[in-house]
């Protein structure tokens, strides 16, 4: 399973859709603008990455400083992306996770 943020509740349904007619399970953490603090550095206007603590929500903070408030979500896909064993029709090793949600997505963008 995999979290996801953004910035637009819509495009944030669309991608737990897509996840649901793929069977690449997801989850949405909240995009806690209270951790961009974590970003901040002494030495740069800001660092990409804010430390131990909310790796993920950091991660989608980074990213939501150059998107001009156009709609985005991130995958973290730090968990799914390798399995150590066998699965269902996932072999071990690197899983390809996302891919086939990524796709249903983009196929799906233009009939929403």
């Amino acid at each position: 399973m995999s979290g996801v943020m953004g910035n637009n509740e819509k495009f944030i349904e669309q991608v737990l859709e897509a996840s649901k007619v793929v069977d690449e399970d997801v989850w949405q953490l909240p995009l806690e603008r209270s951790y961009r603090r974590m970003l901040d550095s002494y030495i740069a206007d800001m660092k990409n990455v804010g430390g131990g603590e909310a790796g993920a929500i950091t991660a989608a903070l980074f990213l939501d400083e150059f998107t001009d408030g156009l709609p985005w979500a991130h995958l973290d896909i730090a968990g799914p992306m390798w399995a150590e064993a066998d699965a269902g029709w996932l072999q071990r090793g690197a899983t390809g996770y996302g891919t086939r949600l990524l796709v249903n997505l983009a196929e799906n963008f233009r009939r929403r």
